[in-house]
């Protein structure tokens, strides 16, 4: 299933937040967005994950999702949205409650993200008993949890330290190398963008437009930490948004 964002322009009153962005993310693609502060990135993921509508411009679902996707759409969040008093095998089931499962359906689907997640030990704790990015780790289990057709990634590692946000980008990479997933990937973070991203889609300061569509061809599996290559794009990437980061961080923040 392809996404497809047509000519997507909204304004907060007399204020223009995104003009005419236009990108197609195709079926198993990491997407990342990147652009200054305030350029509008968190608030296009929400058109897309069809919780705001913007002004203008539409946002298309292209072809049929799989067979066995409970919801199109799943977003994972900055901030894990765990419930305290749920395990972590019941904050994965409460993605499922809605789904007329049988209770073994729900069982063998639960049990395969605990796997692919490594947190089949860690069923039977509580949030407050994890660590930043166990928390995370649930918050991809449940994502995964319904199958969906496209994840929405906002800022996903942006609370964890730096060894963690690693970790966690080798386990991304994974699960999309075990079964590849369709996600766009909003971030600030230029590395995690160059370790993830098979297209990096380049915001303009407010309002965003799409400044450049860098595409790295070079396969997930062969990306490392040390990379001269991702290095070298990491650079060309902050070439592009360098001068306007520098006036965004100026101005008064609305998104």
């Amino acid at each position: 299933m392809d996404l497809h964002l047509n000519n997507i322009s909204h304004a907060y009153g007399d204020m223009a937040v995104l003009d005419s962005i236009d990108f197609t993310v195709g079926g198993g693609e990491i997407v990342c967005i990147v652009g200054p502060s305030g350029c509008g990135k968190s608030t296009l993921l929400r058109f897309i994950g069809g919780l705001e509508r913007p002004d203008t411009g539409e946002v298309l679902l292209l072809g049929e999702p799989p067979k066995t996707s409970l919801n199109p759409l799943t977003y994972i969040f900055q901030d894990f949205a765990l419930l305290p008093w749920r395990t972590v095998e019941g904050n994965i089931s409460l993605a499922l409650e809605d789904h007329h499962l049988s209770k073994q359906e729900s069982q063998e689907i639960i049990h395969d993200v605990l796997a692919r997640t490594n947190l089949s030990d860690f069923k039977k704790a509580l949030p407050r008993q994890l660590s930043g990015g166990m928390k995370q780790r649930v918050a991809i289990a449940r994502a995964l949890a319904v199958r969906p057709a496209v994840m929405l990634m906002d800022e996903p590692l942006s609370a964890l330290d730096s060894q963690t946000r690693e970790l966690l980008l080798d386990d991304l990479i994974n699960l999309w190398l075990r079964e590849s997933f369709t996600a766009v990937y909003v971030t600030h973070n230029l590395h995690e963008a160059v370790r993830l991203g098979h297209k990096i889609v380049v915001l303009s300061r407010r309002p965003g437009r799409v400044h450049d569509i860098v595409t790295i061809d070079k396969p997930l599996e062969e990306r490392s930490v040390a990379d001269a290559e991702l290095e070298k794009i990491q650079h060309h990437l902050w070439e592009l948004m360098r001068d306007e980061a520098r006036a965004a961080d100026m101005e008064l923040q609305y998104v």
